[in-house]
């Protein structure tokens, strides 16, 4: 079974222009561009065949999910739910962000360093904002997937309901709050093996290039960015056999992909780049540095991809045939497998980790970093981006040619924020339609 969700969060709102804080409150309305926004949303998803539509009921949802419905053939009826609205800040709403800054100071810390600490007052009651907000998402998952089992949703809400949809999907907690964005009229795609709890996929996160902005754009002057590529196809992710560390060069398609990714990233400020050792990453990132004069690639053994050992070479059914039993565990319970002769999980862990934050340390404030790797290692960083561990493995998918954006907005040493996660619109659209094959 697998139930499709596209979370898509509002359109631009008076309040975001002001900078002021909204939460519950339903004064702020789109702007002509929020409007402009969810039409295009609209035009991206229309390809799309949807069950059933969600949205929270604040205004600024509802007229966007009103919009993106316009464009799309037979569109299913609106549902507004009260478990979409947005996280309720009752101290806050309706202040600008620098007053909330000045006036609530240890309050607007915890906002950013340890969210699930921060503790407001309403009716005498003590509560907490984001805690209460992670069970909120998880009562919308429990009464809504079992209704839809193999259909499609489309989801129209806010950037902390949103946030806390999809942490409470892969199994994140409120302390990670911060650690994926949403931007206005991103779109997220999340594929749900059953019902919240069982295995979660990540098949994209906040898209933004439909609203003409290939990546999300930083947020401040000062952050370090990394755009995290895998390699472009070969012919054995084509055929489905286990590549592992063979040295399998990229295929006709896999060139174009590398091409594909170039000129969507053509016009982002490349400044410094680093490859897996391999020739299928490392071609890959010349192809995208052909737009980028005067960028030298260093080459790291560090992100080489999983040693699968005895397996390489291998397609799925000689596998199961000649270890009975493993290939279905690496499947539910990665993190259990030894591969025979070559690594596990942990192993990958270990070296990925650490070549990633040797990369991350020696990029200077204000700079882009390309790295291009496999779908082993990069699922490996970005699973540590999202304070996850290798038993979530499988949260996010990795497209051939696939761009995620990794910010660290105070440098090395302060938690990531996972801006966007395996996109794929330059190879054809809002959906991931690259090779599913072996690693």
């Amino acid at each position: 079974m697998t139930t499709r969700v596209i979370i898509v969060r509002h359109g631009e709102s008076t309040y975001n222009v002001e900078r002021r804080v909204q939460g519950h409150c339903d004064k702020s309305t789109l702007t002509e561009k929020g409007r402009s926004m969810a039409v295009q949303v609209g035009a991206a998803l229309k390809e799309l065949t949807f069950d059933a539509i969600y949205a929270s009921p604040l205004q600024r949802a509802s007229q966007t999910a009103a919009l993106i419905a316009e464009q799309l053939p037979n569109a299913p009826t609106i549902t507004t739910t009260e478990q979409l609205k947005e996280i309720n800040l009752p101290w806050w709403e309706e202040l600008l962000f620098d007053d909330v800054i000045s006036k609530f100071p240890e309050e607007y810390r915890q906002w950013r360093d340890a969210p699930h600490q921060l503790k407001m007052t309403i009716d005498d009651r003590d509560f907490f904002p984001v805690a209460d907000l992670y069970e909120q998402a998880k009562r919308f998952w429990n009464q809504t997937l079992p209704q839809h089992a193999n259909q499609t949703l489309l989801v129209v809400a806010h950037s902390g309901i949103n946030r806390a949809l999809i942490n409470t999907a892969i199994g994140l907690k409120p302390e990670d709050y911060q650690r994926l964005d949403q931007s206005n009229c991103g779109i997220t795609v999340l594929n749900f093996s059953g019902g919240l709890g069982d295995q979660v996929q990540i098949e994209s996160l906040n898209l933004t290039a439909h609203l003409g902005t290939p990546i999300p754009k930083p947020k401040s002057d000062d952050v370090v960015r990394l755009l995290l590529v895998r390699h472009g196809e070969t012919q054995w992710n084509r055929e489905g056999r286990f590549q592992g560390q063979i040295d399998v060069p990229l295929n006709e398609n896999g060139q174009r992909q590398g091409d594909q990714a170039g000129e969507f990233l053509k016009s982002v400020k490349i400044d410094a780049a680093v490859s897996s050792s391999m020739a299928r990453p490392k071609e890959t990132a010349e192809r995208i540095l052909q737009h980028h004069a005067g960028i030298s690639l260093q080459l790291r053994d560090d992100l080489r991809e999983i040693s699968h050992g005895t397996w390489e070479g291998k397609l799925e059914a000689e596998i199961r045939a000649d270890y009975p039993g493993l290939l279905d565990q690496w499947q539910s319970h990665p993190e259990t497998v030894q591969m025979p002769e070559g690594e596990n999980l942990n192993d990958v862990w270990t070296r990925a980790i650490a070549g990633w934050q040797a990369i991350v340390e020696q990029a200077q404030p204000g700079t882009t970093t390309l790295v291009v790797a496999h779908d082993a290692i990069n699922k490996a960083i970005l699973c540590h981006v999202a304070g996850l561990g290798p038993e979530s493995f499988w949260n996010f998918k990795q497209g051939n040619g696939a761009v995620s954006v990794i910010d660290y907005p105070q440098g090395a040493k302060a938690d990531p924020i996972l801006r966007a996660g395996n996109i794929t619109v330059h190879l054809g659209g809002v959906l991931d339609k690259t090779a599913a094959g072996a690693l």
